[in-house]
């Protein structure tokens, strides 16, 4: 494992089942909402959320002197869980950290207790070339993952087309607007809540332009999706996705059927992101499937 300096942070007590949040490609920990985190805080458990290497408050790293794969970022979420004590614990995954937590209970089995993945694809996959072939016009193959919906597409074509912000102000409304797409067209965005969380989101960073090392990570990633392992999960897993998932649509029901006994949850209205307004279902179903409760 590479020694990387990672931020984190614990809620809860420490006497409480543990559950790790592990947040997606180039997002820092604190896309995990406080709100979100009370609510299973006070539900009895001890919560985790961290920030992946080269976002946040966590180490930045020369990527050209000291390359790394995103085996290595999962390689992370083991150091997080060995730094606070924990032999094993439930992981809560979003997006492309739901692949991380996917590999780990297939490397790891007796470190996962319960594995729940959210707007998530299945390991193996290939998504990243499903979103590559979505953005360059190309069709996706026949029986492979569906491609994002056409409004994920414009918006990330504009941005390969165009010039890239400059300065904070230009920077911050650029993830206002990259937050909107995200957030899909199932439930309205709170556009002051947005701003307010993009201003902290690029003042917290260490370095903002570090975030870019996930996408050179991603491109030195075969090792990290094998394919065909899902059925040696064994973690009970629930698989939750949103019905405006503007990213990964139908990647849910992919995973709850490669992974034995997982359950899938359709979430009315919520995209990629997690607003205010699925904070209580969200939780409540984590903490009954962290409880063992059906």
């Amino acid at each position: 494992m590479q020694n990387v300096d990672i931020w984190s942070e614990e809620f809860g007590a420490a006497t409480d089942e543990p559950i790790v949040l592990v947040m997606g490609s180039m997002s820092q920990g604190i896309l995990w909402p406080e709100e979100f985190v009370g609510r299973l805080t006070a539900g009895g458990r001890r919560v985790v959320r961290y920030d992946h290497r080269d976002t946040g408050r966590s180490a930045t790293v020369d990527f050209e002197e000291e390359p790394y794969t995103w085996s290595d970022i999962k390689d992370d979420v083991l150091r997080v869980m060995d730094a606070h004590g924990l032999d094993s614990a439930h992981l809560v995954c979003h997006s492309a950290g739901g692949l991380l937590g996917q590999l780990i209970a297939v490397e790891c089995p007796e470190r996962v207790r319960t594995l729940t993945v959210i707007g998530s694809s299945p390991l193996g996959g290939g998504e990243g070339l499903v979103i590559m072939r979505a953005l360059m016009g190309q069709p996706q193959p026949e029986g492979g993952l569906p491609g994002p919906v056409p409004e994920f597409v414009a918006h990330y074509q504009g941005l390969m087309a165009g010039p890239a912000p400059v300065g904070r102000r230009e920077r911050i409304e650029a993830m206002i607007v990259e937050q909107r797409v995200l957030h899909g067209t199932g439930l309205p965005l709170d556009e002051d809540a947005a701003r307010r969380l993009q201003e902290r989101v690029y003042d917290r960073a260490r370095d903002p332009d570090a975030v870019v090392n996930h996408r050179l990570a991603a491109m030195a990633r075969p090792d990290f999706e094998p394919v065909g392992v899902l059925d040696q999960v064994k973690a009970p897993t629930l698989v939750i996705e949103g019905t405006h998932e503007p990213a990964k649509p139908g990647h849910g029901a992919i995973i709850a059927e490669a992974i034995p006994g997982a359950r899938l949850m359709m979430v009315e209205g919520m995209g990629h992101t997690l607003p205010p307004e699925v904070h209580e279902e969200l939780a409540r179903a984590i903490l009954a499937h962290t409880s063992g409760a059906s």
